[in-house]
């Protein structure tokens, strides 16, 4: 099956070789504009399907909230804010989803907007040790470079007890068909996903980064007609 992923990966990058082409000359900065809009349309989709698992599992950060009623969160990879309305210092390496991001602000006005960071989610030096008291990632491990080390960092400015919410599309089972289509797709998805990576195994990661305690849940494809794959969902505390 290895040999087969190879031969339509290499059909498929002849039949894009254009952009790849542009992608190598650097010529292709259009994804980082064009990205936002295109998670703004399939963010509001999610929503729709995802609302009930998403309100069960950012529901948790009200018991976090001592008599001030108030909890630090970083919203890690924010994008457009699609998360909002389900729970404010927002940290994003694309700086083009701030405008989406002012809107969903204006619509939900429960939260006290703190900052947006423009940052790689490995570097998160604007942000002191022990900080947060909520650290909350939705599609972001995907596409970061170096998924442990964001989980490091992740660790580091959450406090003694604090909680990382994840919610992450990963790789289809090893040897499935499904698997097969997403190492074809993934060299040519990376262009038009803004990074974004098919086969991580990111439960992998989250198992291997010594939380104190980690709670996952693996559900179905949340779009059958893309190559995303199964998500994981959870939450894993300092």
């Amino acid at each position: 099956m290895d040999t087969l992923a190879q031969l339509l990966q290499l059909l498929v990058l002849l039949l894009t070789l254009p952009l790849h082409l542009m992608a190598l000359l650097g010529c292709w900065p259009l994804c980082k504009n064009y990205f936002p809009y295109l998670m703004a349309v399939l963010s509001a989709k999610s929503n729709r399907k995802m609302e009930s698992k998403k309100r069960e599992l950012f529901g948790q950060i009200e018991g976090l909230m001592g008599d001030s009623r108030m909890v630090v969160l970083l919203d890690l990879g924010c994008g457009t804010g699609a998360n909002f309305q389900f729970y404010p210092t927002c940290l994003d390496p694309n700086l083009h989803f701030e405008k989406f991001l002012t809107k969903s602000m204006a619509e939900n006005r429960h939260l006290q907007y703190e900052r947006f960071v423009v940052a790689p989610g490995e570097d998160m030096k604007q942000l002191a040790d022990g900080s947060m008291d909520v650290v909350i990632g939705t599609l972001v491990l995907c596409s970061v470079q170096r998924p442990r080390r964001v989980l490091q960092e992740v660790q580091r400015v959450l406090r003694p007890g604090g909680i990382f919410f994840f919610w992450e599309h990963v790789a289809e089972p090893r040897g499935s068909w499904a698997f097969l289509w997403q190492q074809v797709l993934e060299p040519t998805w990376k262009h038009i996903g803004d990074g974004c990576c098919l086969t991580r195994e990111t439960w992998k990661d989250l198992e291997n980064a010594q939380f104190s305690e980690l709670q996952m849940e693996r559900q179905p494809p949340t779009f059958k007609w893309l190559p995303t794959g199964p998500h994981i969902m959870g939450k894993a505390v300092k």
